[in-house]
């Protein structure tokens, strides 16, 4: 790890909102619907597609959930009214997982049930741990009562990953394959990114082989070039998966996916929760921060 690279990740938690908020106004949306709808609308316009998120995780009543739940059932009608090209991604623990797990459960019925009304989409994203098991039983339920309508998210950090494309293959499955951001343990994580790496193909190619549509979410591009190696060998068609970058993060291999024909859909969050996303994001990838202090200072090059 660089220099700059550890500096930013001990320190980014303790920075003041004003200054994530600079190096991080390309990563967010804005803070309401409106602002995801014109980000939306111009990620249509460049062939791409979308997954809109409200940001906010770390509730503490089930009345906050319900504010959440109204919240996605409004994006669903946003995007219907401006006819756009996008879903819908939700976090468990808003919706209450860690309050009353049956509540939660209803919350994400009702805005799945929602989605397949209306003929779209709902991603169960995944958190630490302690969310997992909880969160692939909802998907397991919900992708029974409302096939082709909803699918979740697998971490290739976890050990556990490989088991769970096993067990979750009784199913259609649509996954969303990320490497994982959590702070987790060794126990149940690998910590070597070559590692991380190797399992993440290890695990792209189990889903292929079991017939699953994966959203393909990683800028590491030593992945997408090994994701690309997987599509070829399987004789996957356009649109039996999906690349799935963050939004504002390495525009131009988002590009060169698009013009290479392949489909990608780019993740919008916004709302008023930005800040602890934007400082997440930052040190998870401290490359985001060094990338606009050489757009401040207009310095080019690597």
């Amino acid at each position: 790890m660089s220099l700059f690279n550890f500096l930013v990740s001990k320190t980014i938690m303790h920075v003041p909102g004003p200054v994530v908020g600079y190096f991080a106004k390309d990563y967010v949306a804005g803070r309401r619907l409106e602002d995801s709808v014109a980000a939306t609308a111009d990620l249509n316009s460049q062939g791409m597609i979308a997954t809109i998120d409200v940001l906010g995780e770390f509730i503490k009543t089930l009345d906050e959930a319900t504010a959440f739940k109204e919240q996605c059932l409004e994006i669903f009608k946003a995007i219907d009214n401006h006819g756009l090209g996008a879903n819908l991604s939700l976090k468990p623990s808003q919706m209450g997982l860690l309050l009353d797990k049956d509540a939660a459960f209803s919350n994400i019925r009702e805005i799945v049930a929602a989605a397949a009304e209306r003929g779209n989409f709902v991603r169960i994203d995944m958190e630490d741990v302690p969310c997992t098991d909880a969160t692939l039983d909802f998907y397991r339920r919900l992708r029974a009562e409302f096939p082709g309508c909803v699918g979740t998210v697998l971490q290739a950090y976890l050990r556990r990953t490989p088991g769970d494309i096993a067990s979750l293959g009784d199913g259609p499955l649509n996954i969303r394959l990320c490497k994982g951001i959590y702070n987790e343990s060794r126990e149940h994580a690998y910590k070597d990114g070559a590692v991380v790496n190797s399992n993440y193909l290890y695990c792209l190619e189990k889903l292929f082989e079991q017939g699953a549509y994966v959203g393909i979410a990683t800028h590491d591009e030593a992945l997408v070039q090994g994701a690309l190696r997987l599509i070829d060998r399987y004789g996957l068609e356009r649109d039996q998966y999906e690349f799935q970058m963050l939004l504002g993060v390495d525009e131009q291999l988002r590009n060169l996916l698009v013009a290479q024909g392949h489909r990608l859909r780019v993740y919008v969050p916004f709302g008023e929760s930005w800040l602890p996303y934007s400082k997440r994001r930052l040190k998870e990838n401290p490359m985001i921060a060094k990338h606009a202090l050489r757009q401040m200072f207009g310095i080019h090059g690597h």
